[in-house]
């Protein structure tokens, strides 16, 4: 049975339907634009420039089972060839020590342990060490080596 208010208001639902829509619609295309926005923005703030290779030169000779020791990583004498491993702990970042007596590479931090080809052993550190190219230059006055580090 219909009032006299029915008559005055038809379909009122529809209307709230409607309106709710066109709200929900805008509200879609607003975020739409902000987000449009906001993604170069977060982009260029996250921006990193790729590290690039760095090519040392080594001009140390390296006996049999040998080792050289410099700031960024330590060449080691092995069967197949040279072999540079990096000396930064995958944990934290310090900088490893070699321990000739025991043939591996000590953290000072967390006592993290790695072999001499960069294997994990022990300690908090979750990862090999990081091993890089060597390429070695035979010369008149003894080999000399460029480890490419990255």
């Amino acid at each position: 049975m219909r009032t006299d208010m029915d008559k005055i208001m038809p379909e009122r639902c529809c209307t709230a339907e409607r309106r709710s829509l066109l709200i929900s619609g805008w509200t879609f295309i607003k975020l739409w634009a902000v987000g449009l926005v906001l993604l170069p923005v977060i982009r260029f703030i996250n921006f990193r420039v790729p590290a690039q290779p760095r090519i040392f030169s080594v001009k140390k000779g390296l006996k049999k089972d040998g080792f050289i020791l410099e700031p960024d990583f330590i060449i080691f004498s092995e069967e197949t060839g040279p072999v540079a491993i990096s000396r930064k702990c995958t944990h934290l970042g310090c900088r490893l020590n070699y321990h000739e007596t025991e043939k591996i590479l000590i953290c000072p931090c967390h006592q993290s342990k790695f072999t001499r080809k960069g294997k994990r052993i022990a300690g908090p550190a979750e990862r090999d060490l990081p091993v890089y190219d060597v390429e070695t230059i035979v010369e008149e006055n003894g080999n000399s080596y460029l480890v490419t580090v990255i």
